[in-house]
């Protein structure tokens, strides 16, 4: 029998059945058993509803116990779900909404009210995530069955409802699972279709490689579930082995995500590098600049006390609780990562794609070498396109179960990065040592990751800024985890409308004010700076990015 993943969820849902799930922050929570009723009850609005299996379902809203649920019941309906981050503007959304064809549309009311369903016209259902209400369906006895849906589910299950009713959808590996937009707009938006065998392989290698997560464990889900990094470990791992997840249903600002350690406290915490740094930063390193401080840490023995006392601090910020600290989707600051290991705090730093469901390497704290992201995962394999791989930086490619099908309705862009051969172009450099740990030496591709682990491309806010009045080119970079604005204006243009210099900082801030109503919240601009001459281009036209990176982001 092949490996499933819907195997998995259904097994573990059997045997944690009275053991909590889920729980909305300061909210309800759900047990195993109930999240198998709430699904088998999804199950029965689908099917009246008129969607089948392979139909597309999309799901769009802020991190919560529904979103979860619906998740699971999806796939376990042998439907195929598409995630939406709920910070994208409508229009982004209502084309992902009908790019992937979707036949059913779960959005959050916070989300709903912008949306208009007649752009939607092939959707067959939509709800409302928020209590599973339905807002319109091409069926109209839907809005009857969801009234009397505990009649229906009766119906279907007279002596009762048992753990040994949960029965999923029997899948193939290569069958497609979810379909994961990179990004919202039109011209960059690509579907990454996963498979089941990523998921299963996923999953199976946080079973297999997280051994202090228990059934019952807590664990916070903080990063955004429409992406793969946050649906897949704190998400797909914790359902798995059972564990007790905890959703932050608000943005995660320090302040709760500081309250919701101390009271949760999680087995097991996965953070993209800002969090980490912002703590490190704002809290320890200026006690370490205090003058005493700095004489003491000189001083042999106190200054393994005082790193203890720090390492202790710092610890119980996170809620004193946790098998280890999982970093991802960017790289850590150097200060910072050298700091954590001079206390011998429990962190590590993986690497994955979500064109990999996510995951390409890992290693487990003790054994993890700084400045790497790990070793290469079970099930796949890494190298690296250079004569000498351990001195001489290449493009990573890999291969294996985790990699996705290929990206949907665009076959240009899947033959761009999938080879003959298997192997993938992750579109990353590296290199890879003798003991087998890899280390990203450089990005060719330019996304930056936004402060809750959402995907910023700066291109899409490039290409809208360019299209604006006088501006002739610009670059968007990332600094401190402010987004800054490289602006080469149209000085030809400037001088024939007869504008003096002096007046063409006021016409930008319009135009950066202008982009941002345009942009979701974590992709505003904070401010921008001018130049006199055009950025420096290859051969090819392009710009140089790398030249006009911050050092300290290197």
């Amino acid at each position: 029998m092949e490996n499933r993943f819907l195997e998995l969820i259904e097994n573990s849902i059997k045997e944690h059945w009275d053991l909590p799930a889920f729980s909305d922050y300061n909210g309800h929570t759900y047990h195993y058993k109930d999240v198998a009723r709430r699904i088998e009850k999804f199950h029965i609005i689908l099917e009246h509803a008129g969607i089948k299996q392979g139909d597309k379902v999309a799901l769009v809203g802020r991190n919560s116990s529904n979103w979860a649920i619906c998740f699971f019941g999806i796939l376990a309906y042998g439907a195929v779900a598409v995630p939406i981050l709920h910070e994208f503007k409508p229009d982004n959304i209502h084309h992902i909404v009908n790019h992937s064809e979707a036949k059913a549309v779960l959005a959050a009311s916070s989300n709903w009210e912008n949306m208009n369903e007649k752009m939607m016209p092939d959707v067959r259902l939509f709800m409302m995530l928020d209590n599973f209400s339905i807002i319109h369906s091409k069926n109209k006895e839907i809005t009857t069955v969801r009234e009397r849906i505990n009649e229906y589910f009766g119906k279907k299950y007279p002596r009762s409802f048992t753990a040994g009713d949960v029965k999923y959808h029997l899948e193939k590996p290569e069958e497609l699972a979810v379909l994961n937009y990179t990004s919202g707009t039109t011209s960059f938006s690509k579907g990454v279709m996963i498979p089941y065998r990523s998921l299963w392989s996923n999953t199976q290698f946080a079973y297999d490689n997280l051994p202090f997560i228990h059934p019952g464990d807590n664990i916070v889900c903080m990063l955004p579930m429409a992406h793969m990094y946050g649906l897949a470990f704190e998400i797909l791992n914790s359902v798995n082995k059972g564990c007790h997840v905890h959703f932050l249903t608000r943005t995660p600002s320090p302040k709760i995500i500081a309250e919701a350690f101390a009271t949760i406290k999680p087995s097991l915490i996965l953070a993209v590098p800002l969090i980490i740094e912002k703590i490190v930063k704002n809290k320890v390193f200026p006690e370490l600049e205090k003058p005493l401080i700095k004489l003491l840490l000189k001083v042999p023995y106190i200054d393994q006390k005082i790193r203890d006392t720090i390492a202790t601090k710092l610890n119980t910020a996170f809620g004193n609780n946790f098998g280890e600290i999982v970093i991802g989707g960017a790289a850590l600051n150097k200060e910072v990562e050298a700091f954590l290991k001079s206390i011998n705090f429990r962190y590590t730093v993986g690497y994955g794609m979500t064109e990999c469901g996510p995951l390409v390497s890992y290693a487990q704290w003790d054994v993890f070498e700084q400045g790497s992201v790990g070793r290469i995962v079970d099930r796949m394999e890494a190298r690296i396109d250079s004569s000498d791989p351990e001195n001489e930086v290449g493009e990573i490619l890999v291969r294996g179960m985790n990699v996705m099908l290929g990206y949907y309705k665009n076959p240009e862009a899947t033959k761009a990065v999938m080879m003959p051969d298997g192997w993938m172009r992750t579109g990353d450099l590296g290199t890879i040592d003798s003991t087998g740990s890899l280390f990203i030496r450089g990005r060719s591709k330019s996304m930056i990751l936004g402060p809750s682990g959402q995907n910023i491309y700066p291109e899409e806010i490039e290409d809208r800024l360019n299209n604006m009045l006088y501006v002739a080119e610009s670059i968007i970079i990332s600094q401190n985890g402010k987004l800054i604005a490289l602006i080469y204006p149209d000085w030809e243009q400037v001088d024939k409308a007869g504008i003096q210099h002096s007046e063409i900082e006021k016409l930008m801030q319009a135009n950066v004010d202008l982009l941002n109503t345009e942009m979701p919240a974590y992709s505003k601009v904070s401010c921008f700076k001018l130049y006199q001459e055009e950025f420096e281009k290859t051969p090819k036209r392009s710009i140089k990015r790398y030249l006009y990176q911050p050092a300290e982001e290197n």
